[in-house]
């Protein structure tokens, strides 16, 4: 299993070498095993792939994520068909009925939101909020088909940033925000794709030009961490960009560390067990077997 993420910025060309990625660079090589590596962020226009090495980059399930010009990640390289049971899994998959997709979607989308919640708690957000924000989630109905999502995540935001926030405003926090979402979707959705799940095919998101419908379901109660990372190790009064260290520092947030089952690990371990967790539970029917991505677990090895 991969554990390190390799961020390259304007390398000159990388290349395969007995399973080792080589990253060539301003007349030096850096060499990295394969098997070390769970994903690599990409950024600048020249450099050079050989395609020997984006064969192996498949067969060994690393995320390739791809920045434009504005240094956003912009694509996302998966390898498919490397599961042993694809075909077997993938009509598994479309078989799941509307039912246990909307008692998955529930859980999961309760997670998120009680995540939400403690994060904003913790931002001293006055309690008359966190009182509003306890109320809508505890009327979430079955697939949570009245929104309570969408409400809580008003409150939410306005409570992080103020009244006048809007995800749509060009500003840094959304910056930060949209960039560090990338990089857990991308880890998501290396993980569903290794285990043969079609991303395409999601529980609650279903839109037709979406490769990443089941990514999107999968990392909600995952945005929360991230937003709380971003407050706590990225936002300052300094910089009014997201500067090269700052974005080092988001793609720093999936060596973090969580704790699932008494036991700590870093969060790009904890998305492996959450998605097998949640293949289970789809087979079971039994939705206490989705392993919780709680922030308080995520924060109690934080503060330690």
């Amino acid at each position: 299993m991969g554990f390190r993420t390799i961020f390259v910025k304007n390398g000159d060309k990388l290349r395969l070498k007995l399973d080792n990625l080589i990253v060539e660079k301003s007349g030096e090589s850096f060499t990295i095993p394969l098997d070390d590596i769970e994903s690599i962020v990409l950024e600048g226009e020249y450099t050079t792939i050989t395609t020997r090495l984006m064969e192996k980059i498949a067969k060994h399930h690393i995320a390739v994520v791809f920045c434009d010009k504005t240094f956003h990640p912009c694509g996302i390289f998966l390898g498919t068909g490397q599961y042993h049971h694809s075909a077997k899994r993938a009509i598994w998959q479309s078989s799941w009925s509307d039912l246990m997709k909307k008692e998955a979607w529930t859980v999961i989308v309760s997670q998120k939101i009680k995540n939400q919640i403690r994060v904003a708690e913790l931002l001293n957000t006055t309690r008359e909020r966190i009182a509003l924000m306890e109320s809508l989630a505890n009327d979430i109905v079955l697939g949570d088909e009245t929104n309570r999502e969408g409400m809580v995540a008003k409150v939410y935001f306005n409570s992080l940033y103020g009244m006048g926030f809007s995800r749509e405003d060009n500003i840094l926090p959304n910056v930060c925000m949209n960039y560090g979402y990338s990089i857990i979707r991308a880890q998501v959705a290396r993980s569903i794709v290794a285990v043969g799940l079609l991303p395409m095919l999601g529980i609650f998101h279903k839109n037709e030009f979406n490769a990443f419908n089941l990514v999107d379901d999968l990392m909600e109660p995952l945005r929360p961490m991230m937003d709380h990372y971003i407050l706590t190790n990225v936002l300052d009064e300094s910089e009014n960009y997201l500067s090269y260290d700052k974005r080092l520092i988001l793609i720093d947030f999936l060596n973090q560390k969580i704790k699932i089952k008494n036991k700590k690990m870093y969060l790009n371990q904890a998305i492996d067990l959450y998605i097998n967790s949640f293949i289970k539970a789809m087979e079971k029917a039994d939705w206490s077997l989705i392993i919780p991505l709680d922030f308080n677990q995520y924060l109690e090895c934080v503060e330690k």
